[in-house]
């Protein structure tokens, strides 16, 4: 058996960190979270780092204010996994991440580097609008930065997080679901992939010590979260029993309301062009479900 790699969790305590710490260590890694040392009385911060000290977790002390304190902490590992946030209605700080790269680039020991990425793959939306398209750009940056200083890296676009799409509905600014009424994004056919995020952080943790995804794009498709928004919708339908009151809000409307907010593009491209499910993977990427048959994904329904 090979060894297993240690592995540093930036941005543990986020929305997706704490299932990246979670998953690192049931698959057995030893793992080390990243925090400042002003956390201030943030006491849910302070508590979920304590409880992942109790599961075995090692907590690290570093800044991105402090170049040293990184180098120092990424010295202790073999794969660095940066989960900070690059969602609008959290907070925006993609390009954080190139302080990291020159850490990593001065410590030299990284075999493998899993950028803050996670959702639509960047390198596909070079014609996306804006205010959103910035998102894209930011990582496009990141990733410049990480081939410039020959890092080895594994890129993950997990698609859509279902916490956020399915929960609404797909409907933005909605993460319950109604039991009246839902507004269809154009005819509400456009094709969509969905996926649990303990499965994203499940996924990702599985491909950092595989070959066959080094240095490669790896897209979560599980092919039973393959859906439309209609589709979802039906599926709730048959849960509750019962049929929802449908509208529907045409792209021309919906470009409207779109202007000023991020994260309303990022719906728009995926709702109304398919911008997650337009394509074959090609080659220089994989596919995580094929990959890892044995995870039993989290179904839709």
């Amino acid at each position: 058996m090979a060894m297993k790699s240690k592995v540093l969790i930036v941005g543990g305590t986020g929305y997706l960190g704490k299932r990246l710490v979670k998953a690192s260590l049931a698959q057995g890694h030893e793992t080390y979270v990243l925090h400042r040392e002003e956390i201030g009385v943030d006491i849910e911060k302070v508590q979920m780092l304590l409880s992942f000290k109790q599961q075995g977790a090692h907590l690290v002390i570093g800044s991105f204010n402090d170049h040293q304190s990184l180098v120092k902490v990424v010295k202790l590992v073999d794969v660095v996994i940066c989960a900070i946030s690059g969602v609008h209605i959290r907070s925006h700080q993609i390009l954080l991440q190139l302080k990291l790269v020159d850490a990593i680039k001065e410590a030299g020991n990284v075999k493998r580097f899993l950028p803050s990425e996670f959702g639509t793959d960047p390198a596909r939306m070079e014609n996306a609008m804006e205010p959103g398209r910035v998102t894209f750009e930011d990582k496009m940056v990141v990733r410049r930065a990480i081939e410039e200083a020959g890092i080895p890296f594994t890129y993950i676009s997990a698609n859509c997080f279902a916490g956020y799409f399915l929960g609404g509905l797909c409907q933005p600014g909605f993460i319950l679901p109604s039991r009246e009424q839902v507004r269809l994004l154009g005819d509400g056919n456009q094709k969509a992939i969905y996926v649990d995020e303990d499965d994203i952080a499940t996924y990702s943790i599985k491909t950092i010590d595989d070959p066959r995804t080094l240095n490669k794009t790896v897209y979560i498709r599980p092919p039973q979260n393959i859906l439309s928004q209609r589709e979802v919708v039906q599926i709730w339908e048959k849960l509750i029993g019962k049929e929802l009151l449908k509208s529907s809000i045409s792209e021309q409307e919906f470009l409207a309301i779109m202007k000023e907010q991020v994260g309303l593009t990022h719906y728009y491209h995926v709702c109304y062009e398919g911008c997650l499910a337009n394509f074959e993977i090609g080659d220089g990427a994989e596919e995580a479900s094929k990959l890892y048959p044995e995870v039993k994904y989290t179904t839709v329904e």
